[in-house]
């Protein structure tokens, strides 16, 4: 048999936190964070915080935002989560500052061997660098760097890494063009010049 699901085990996998932890925050999540009401996004943040997220300055993440692991998520200053994004955390997730996780966005971490027949699990990390943005509904897949001002369309199967000041989109994301001209400076950019 080339697929025998009998055989999988994750063993040498490490969650980051004991299983009453995890099972805690799953309970927290579907109840206290998810029933916030809209504006509570210092209290979301604390929230986050308390079970070991890295959750920046002004920060807004809404309450049906859900996230597998907090512990392995790190979330710049004045970035955005929108509703029903995913963070399915199995690996490190890292969101720079400024940068947007827009509605039902999925960002994936894990994935299985596909040529094992026990399907063994593999993890790869996602990284957000500053001023990135992934629009509604895109996937963003293991291992996947969205660089410095980069975007992901909409509705996008992100399979490789976008570089800096790029747009790419479609299934598989692809170059569109580039998000600044080469004249101009992102606003934050300008603003701190010369200091």
């Amino acid at each position: 048999m080339k697929v025998q699901l009998d055989r999988y085990e994750q063993s040498d996998y490490d969650r980051g936190r004991p299983g009453w932890f995890i099972l805690l925050w799953w309970l927290v999540q579907g109840t206290v964070f998810r029933l916030s009401l809209h504006p509570m996004y210092a209290f979301r943040r604390r929230l986050l915080r308390t079970f070991g997220m890295q959750v920046g300055e002004g920060v807004k993440i809404r309450s049906s935002a859900r996230f597998t692991y907090p512990w392995k998520v790190s979330i710049g200053a004045h970035s955005w989560v929108g509703d029903e994004a995913f963070f399915y955390s199995l690996d490190r997730i890292t969101i720079g500052e400024h940068c947007v996780v827009s509605q039902k966005t999925y960002l994936c971490t894990g994935s299985h061997h596909l040529q094992k027949p026990s399907f063994d699990l593999i993890t790869a990390p996602i990284t957000f660098e500053r001023g990135s943005w992934a629009a509604a509904s895109s996937f963003i897949h293991p291992g996947v760097t969205l660089g410095e001002y980069a975007v992901a369309a909409a509705c996008s199967n992100v399979t490789k890494s976008i570089p800096a000041n790029e747009i790419h989109g479609g299934n598989p994301a692809a170059f569109i063009k580039r998000r600044f001209a080469a004249e101009e400076e992102p606003l934050e950019q300008a603003e701190g010049a010369g200091v």
